[in-house]
């Protein structure tokens, strides 16, 4: 994940409802996706700065220590400063950038096409009898 390219803003903003049921059909299931989108980003920048700041680490007490100690407070600072995760998440939905699906969905959906189509086969073989 780039974090330098996020367009999210660090400031809380009132949002159109509407939008946000707008590709689910409904706003808790958009909810609980942002939710879970929002988890996977923490984690993501969880990582990374735990990535960054195990290259500061080292057994030996030195003098340069002090000086590790600034650029590890610089590289914290710079994640302290990145919009919320769940900021993040938002701006991804409504840009339409997420990939979504619902299984539960998909399989109403294929067990509703196969109704019509069952219908549909008794159908034309009662219209040849």
């Amino acid at each position: 994940m780039d974090t330098k390219k996020t367009r999210a803003v660090n400031t809380t903003i009132t949002r159109d409802t509407a939008q946000f049921s707008k590709g689910t059909d409904n706003i808790y299931e958009t909810v609980a996706l942002l939710s879970k989108r929002s988890n996977q980003i923490a984690s993501e920048m969880k990582r990374e700065l735990h990535k960054k700041i195990e290259e500061f680490s080292s057994n030996i007490d030195t003098m340069d220590e002090i000086y590790e100690n600034r650029e590890q407070i610089e590289v914290v600072r710079h994640y302290e400063q990145l919009p919320k995760p769940t900021l993040m998440a938002t701006q991804e939905y409504l840009n339409d950038d997420l990939y979504y699906r619902n299984p539960a969905k998909e399989d109403q959906n294929m067990q509703h096409l196969e109704a019509l189509e069952n219908e549909t086969i008794a159908e034309n073989t009662a219209e040849k009898k």
